[in-house]
C-alpha cells in the first residue's frame, strides 16, 4: 500500500505547486463554511443557523468546483468554465440576497442581524475572489471586484440598511475581494511560472543534446569533407586513366586507397574523443550543473594519476548520476567521492529526494535499477557494459530514508597502483 509521503515524492516540483495551490483553494471553502456559515450558531437559534450554515456550504461547495476547473482551464486541460462563473455568481448573489432579507424581514435582534450581515459580506467576498480565478484578463479581474463591491451597496440600501452602512460594506467587500483577488491572481501567476521554469529546463536539456550533436556533425564533416572531396576527385581520374590504358591509374587508386585508410582512422579518433570521458572535468561539470539547478553538491577525492581507461569509464558513471540526479526524484543534496582502496578506484555518488519504494536496491549482476539510475531505461546496462570493459562492477540501491547511493569500483593495474599510491 503506497504512503502518502511516496505519493507526494513521486511527483515533479511543478505538479506539487498546482497540488498545493488546488487544496489552497479548497482550503478557502472550508475557511468560508466555518468562519462564514458555523460561526452563526453562537448569534442565533439552531434552525436559523443551519438554514444560514447550508447556504454557506453549497456556495462554498460551488466554489470549490470552480476554483478546480478555473485552475485546469489555466493549464490548458479544459475549456474556460463561463457557464460555471455564470452560475457560480447566481448562487453568490441569490445567498447574499437572503441573508439581507432574513436580516431585515426575518426574526428580530441584533444577533441575528449580525449573523446574517456577515454571510452577505463574506459570500460576496470568497465570491468575488473565486470568480477572478476563471477570468484572466486584469480588466476584467478588476471589473469583477468592483462590481461585487458596488453591488454589496446597492443591493444592501434599498433593503433597509442605513446609507453609512451601505458604504462601508461596499468598501469591505471591496478591500476584502480585492485582496482574495490578488492572491488567486498571483498564485495562478506562480503556478504558470513554475511551469514555465519547468519547460524552459528540459528545453535546455534538449538544446544541449541539440548543441552536441552539431559539434560531433562538424567534427566528422570537417575530418570526412575533404577527403571524400578528394576521394571522388581521384577515382574520377583514375576511371578516366584506366579507359585510355594508361598506368598512372593504378597509382591513382593506390593514393585512393590511402586516403580511405586515413580517413577511417581519423574518424576513429574522433569517435573516441567523444566517447570518452574525463573524470575531472565530468566531476566539475556535475558541481556547476546541480549547484545551479539548486542541489548542494560536494564532491571530494583525488583523480590525479589515474590510467586513461579508468577516468573515461568512473567519467562516464558521473555523467549518467548526475543526469538522474536532475531528472528523478526532488534532491536537495548530492555527494560525489573518488577513494582509492586496496587496488581499485571508487566511486560513490549519493542524493537525497528518492522517493520510498520497492525494488530500489540492485547491482550489475542483477540489472536491477533504482530510482536515480533511469528506471525503466538503459541508463544502468549501459554504465555496466563501460565498467565490465575494465573489469568494474556497479552497486546501485537503497542507503537509508529517501537516500539513494550508486557505487561503482574498478581496479587499478598494478603498475598505477602503485605509481597513484606513490
Amino acid at each position: 500500500m503506497r504512503r502518502p509521503r511516496g505519493w507526494w515524492r513521486r511527483k515533479s516540483t511543478p505538479a506539487k505547486v498546482e497540488t498545493y495551490t488546488r487544496w489552497s483553494f479548497h482550503f478557502f471553502g472550508v475557511l468560508e463554511i466555518l468562519a462564514i456559515g458555523v460561526s452563526g450558531f453562537d448569534r442565533t437559534g439552531p434552525r436559523l443557523a443551519t438554514g444560514l450554515t447550508v447556504l454557506v456550504a453549497v456556495h462554498a461547495a460551488v466554489g470549490m468546483l470552480v476554483a478546480s476547473r478555473a485552475l485546469d482551464w489555466t493549464r490548458g486541460r479544459r475549456p474556460q468554465p463561463v457557464r460555471l462563473l455564470w452560475g457560480y455568481a447566481a448562487v453568490t448573489a441569490v445567498v447574499a440576497v437572503a441573508a439581507i432579507g432574513l436580516a431585515e424581514h426575518g426574526p428580530g435582534g441584533d444577533d441575528v442581524d449580525t449573523a446574517a450581515g456577515t454571510v452577505f459580506g463574506g459570500i460576496l467576498f470568497f465570491g468575488a475572489g473565486m470568480i477572478t480565478l476563471g477570468v484572466r484578463d486584469r480588466r476584467r479581474v478588476v471589473a469583477v471586484v468592483s462590481g461585487f463591491g458596488v453591488g454589496a451597496g446597492l443591493v444592501s440600501f434599498p433593503l433597509g440598511l442605513p446609507g453609512v452602512a451601505s458604504v462601508v460594506l461596499a468598501a469591505l467587500v471591496l478591500t476584502a475581494g480585492g485582496f482574495l483577488a490578488f492572491t488567486s491572481v498571483f498564485s495562478v501567476w506562480l503556478l504558470n511560472v513554475v511551469y514555465t521554469l519547468d519547460e524552459a529546463k528540459e528545453t535546455r536539456a534538449r538544446l544541449a543534446v541539440a548543441e552536441e550533436r552539431l559539434r560531433f556533425g562538424r567534427d566528422l564533416h570537417d575530418v570526412m569533407g575533404r577527403n571524400l572531396a578528394v576521394i571522388a576527385l581521384k577515382s574520377e581520374l583514375a576511371v578516366q586513366l584506366s579507359r585510355r590504358g594508361r598506368p598512372e591509374a593504378v597509382e591513382q587508386m593506390i593514393e585512393v586507397q590511402r586516403i580511405a585508410q586515413e580517413s577511417q582512422r581519423e574518424v576513429r579518433d574522433v569517435v573516441r574523443g567523444y566517447r570518452e570521458a574525463d573524470l575531472e572535468v565530468e566531476l566539475t561539470g556535475a558541481r556547476g550543473v546541480l549547484t545551479a539547478a539548486g542541489i548542494d553538491c560536494e564532491v571530494s577525492g583525488e583523480t590525479a594519476g589515474l590510467p586513461a581507461e579508468v577516468q573515461s569509464a568512473l567519467g562516464w558513471v558521473v555523467r549518467e548520476a548526475t543526469t538522474n540526479v536532475l531528472r528523478h526524484g526532488d534532491a536537495g543534496r548530492c555527494a560525489v567521492m573518488v577513494r582509492l582502496s586496496e587496488g581499485r578506484v571508487v566511486l560513490t555518488v549519493e542524493n537525497d529526494g528518492v522517493a520510498e519504494t520497492a525494488g530500489t536496491a540492485g547491482t550489475a549482476g542483477t540489472g536491477s535499477v533504482g530510482p536515480s539510475v533511469g528506471a525503466g531505461g538503459s541508463g544502468l546496462a549501459g554504465l555496466r557494459e563501460r565498467l565490465s570493459a575494465v573489469d568494474g562492477t556497479l552497486e546501485a540501491g537503497s542507503a537509508g530514508k529517501g537516500v539513494f547511493r550508486l557505487r561503482a569500483e574498478v581496479p587499478l593495474p598494478s603498475a598505477a597502483a602503485l605509481e597513484v599510491a606513490s
